[in-house]
């Protein structure tokens, strides 16, 4: 049997819980913060905490113009794009809303990997896209209008958190191919860096004139947690898992965002909770575990373990 990369898998996992917390929790964050003004000052937070992740590694190749373009592209779409998309979404929808909305990365991801990188879609892949898929969109079914369905929200709401789903697919297939070449570390300072300079402008503008006094504490270190958790753990860890695992089998792990999302809307924003939630994580676990289950053929003398 080929061996299998289980912490790779734990690594991936990780990292898209973490997405889908700071995803949930984000709707205490815009409620204190304006939008552009709470996104620079997550990547400006990050910055200080990955300085020492900008230099080149020992061993690692310069980065190529390739790379580079990949490099602000990964930032434009995985962390500029999807912040901006997936603040103002879930600002105007929830959190369990954002999380039937994003149970839809896992099919993107795996067309896209099919599209651009000519991975091929298993039926095991398919069948745990198929899971994840319906395990949360049956949380849809246990909203109802006034509590944060999709009755009492806005529909460019809902376009928003799908303009953010495409953004993270699109960091899954384009991360596949950065993370063949560039350390993990680097290409989280890097591409933090990218959304930093790309949201100072419009972050300035809102802080012009706003007033700092009226944050809380704990909000300010919900701030940290979110900065840290968004721009340093998440990447660090999803890159480190990307080096082992295709895109494709990759994408089903971000099931995790859309069930830690919704958790924490059930968990700390009160949001409800009932038998079709049950159903939707139990369904969304099963999914993943298709995804991972060791294969049975016996690996060609050889062979790659990734």
């Amino acid at each position: 049997m080929k061996p299998v990369p289980w912490a790779a898998f734990a690594c991936l996992a990780a990292s898209m819980a973490l997405v889908g917390s700071y995803v949930g929790l984000s709707r205490l964050l815009v409620a204190a913060l304006p939008v552009f003004l709470l996104a620079w000052l997550r990547f400006g937070i990050a910055a200080v905490a990955m300085v020492t992740w900008l230099r080149r590694q020992p061993g690692e190749a310069p980065l190529s113009p390739r790379d580079r373009r990949l490099l602000f592209w990964e930032s434009f779409l995985g962390n500029f794009g999807f912040s901006i998309c997936m603040l103002f979404g879930v600002a105007a929808t929830s959190a369990v809303a954002a999380g039937v909305v994003m149970a839809a990365i896992p099919a993107v991801v795996a067309l896209m990997s099919w599209l651009f990188l000519g991975e091929r879609i298993t039926a095991r892949v398919k069948g745990a896209i198929a899971l994840a898929g319906s395990g949360i969109a049956t949380l849809a079914l246990a909203q109802a209008p006034g509590d944060g369905g999709p009755a009492s929200a806005p529909w460019w709401g809902y376009a928003l958190l799908l303009g953010a789903v495409i953004c993270e697919a699109s960091y899954v297939v384009i991360g596949k191919r950065l993370a063949a070449s560039v350390s993990p570390q680097r290409i989280s300072a890097l591409i933090n860096l990218w959304g930093l300079a790309l949201i100072t402008p419009f972050g300035l503008w809102q802080a012009w004139s706003f007033d700092f006094s009226s944050v809380s504490r704990s909000t300010w270190g919900l701030l940290v947690f979110y900065a840290l958790a968004a721009s340093v753990a998440t990447v660090w860890l999803w890159m480190r898992g990307l080096r082992h695992v295709p895109a494709s089998r990759a994408g089903i792990f971000t099931v995790c965002l859309p069930v830690s999302a919704a958790a924490v809307g059930v968990a700390w924003l009160g949001e409800p909770f009932s038998i079709a939630h049950a159903v939707a994580f139990a369904m969304a676990l099963a999914g993943l575990l298709l995804a991972t289950w060791p294969d049975q053929t016996p690996a060609a003398p050889g062979s790659s373990s990734a």
